[in-house]
């Protein structure tokens, strides 16, 4: 388990005021000069030496990803994008970050702002969220009437802006591309690669996208130093990760821990078990609704980092842990996620916008077993259609739930096309 001495998110439940006031007193604000004043490069290398990976789902290294903006600008002024659109079924850890500690994301974005000589960060957040947009521009507020960020930031001579922009409740604006254009005023619809956002961005100007968690660690870890975060975990997988807890647990919670615990312990000792007991599990989602189901035999032992889950055909996301009892209807619980990959797909490409539309017929036919066997590898074969044949990610977390129910349900499936045909009657295909 983390020792209370490594968390960073001290008031993630609230306990104490958001406030400037408060969040100086949990050691936010401490030192930000200094940090600035030992350069851009120190900071970038600082990251990189951390191995913080992006939080948001991609787990591409913070640092890395900050190296790639230009160090002298060509005319152009570059920006630092936050991306608070937290809009992923299961997550809800930036929900309470930016409700709770707002100003560790507001020094993170100074900071970071300030490594990729960034003129301003814009925090995009989910439309949603309404409560935490109040708080976060009352946050914003405090820092500047501090002197905190705008002109001078932190005395270090240095000009930063940061502009808070609600969203419209798309799913699809969650993909960096798709951010930026509805940023700029536009239907948010991703964008082909290249450009890379770190060469043309917003407003065709070089920009980094990040989300929430990824820059509102950056001070901690630069205060403590890169190798404290690095020892927590395990190599490539290193520091401490907030992880969303939900479904058929007796305590769904947000509760940072250190990344590479081991799923059952996560639940059992964050989320006070599954209901029932650890016996009554069934299947767990362990990233968010985007990465494949693993059934309980794989959660007995699996650790929760990016590397330990890959290995298991699933993947760490957002950390957003939707565990399943036996009650559950494996089937119908990833067709109701195909219904939402539908739903939100932008439409720009075919795959995507097709596809999406046939999975989720198809999973409508398999929840009530009115399909043959046959079927269920053509359930496969076009999620492979689908997956790495768009755009942006959104095709592949669409495939990646059904083809992980194929992977370790598939027997139930069968068994209910048989029940299905034995009650219509007929000889099961």
């Amino acid at each position: 388990m983390l020792a209370d001495k490594d968390k960073i998110f001290t008031n993630l439940y609230g306990f104490e005021d958001f406030g400037l006031k408060a969040a100086k007193k949990r050691g936010d604000w401490d030192g930000t000069k200094k940090i600035l004043a030992k350069g851009a490069d120190w900071i970038i290398q600082e990251v990189k030496d951390s191995g913080l990976r992006g939080r948001g789902g991609a787990g591409f290294s913070t640092g890395m990803k900050w190296s790639f903006m230009p160090k002298k600008s060509d005319g152009r002024p570059s920006y630092l994008v936050i991306n608070a659109d937290e809009s992923e079924p299961g997550t809800c850890k930036d929900r309470d970050m930016l409700r709770n500690d707002p100003h560790k994301l507001l020094e993170g974005c100074l900071i970071g702002g300030f490594a990729m000589n960034a003129v301003a960060a814009y925090i995009y957040i989910r439309g949603e969220y309404y409560d935490e947009a109040m708080i976060l521009q009352h946050a914003i507020e405090e820092a500047y009437d501090a002197g905190l960020i705008g002109k001078n930031a932190c005395g270090s001579g240095y000009d930063f802006e940061i502009i808070l922009h609600r969203g419209a409740g798309a799913y699809i604006c969650g993909e960096e591309t798709a951010l930026l254009e509805s940023l700029e005023g536009k239907k948010g619809m991703p964008r082909l690669k290249p450009p890379f956002p770190a060469g043309a961005g917003l407003y065709g100007c070089p920009t980094t996208v990040n989300n929430v968690e990824s820059v509102a660690v950056v001070p901690t870890i630069l205060r403590r130093g890169a190798k404290w975060f690095a020892g927590i975990g395990r190599p490539n997988n290193t520091g401490t990760k907030v992880f969303c807890i939900s479904g058929h647990v007796n305590n769904p919670c947000n509760v940072e821990e250190a990344m590479s615990i081991p799923l059952k312990e996560l639940i059992e000792k964050h989320a006070g078990g599954v209901r029932g007991g650890w016996d009554n599990l069934l299947a767990v989602i362990p990233g968010g609704s985007s990465v494949p189901v693993i059934p309980k035999s794989i959660c007995d032992t699996v650790l929760m980092d990016f590397d330990a889950l890959k290995d298991v055909k699933s993947g760490l996301g957002t950390a957003a842990v939707i565990v399943m009892d036996k009650s559950t209807d494996i089937v119908a619980a990833i067709a109701k996620l195909s219904k939402f990959y539908m739903h939100e797909s932008c439409g720009q490409c075919t795959p995507c916008r097709e596809g999406t539309g046939w999975l989720y017929r198809m999973m409508v036919r398999m929840v009530n077993g009115d399909a043959t066997i046959d079927e269920i590898d053509r359930l496969e074969e076009i999620t492979r259609q689908i997956e790495g044949h768009t755009i942006c990610a959104l095709g592949d977390a669409a495939a990646w739930p059904v083809q992980g129910l194929i992977r370790h349900f598939r027997p139930v499936m069968e068994e209910r096309i048989r029940n299905y045909k034995a009650g219509q009657g007929r000889v099961a295909a």
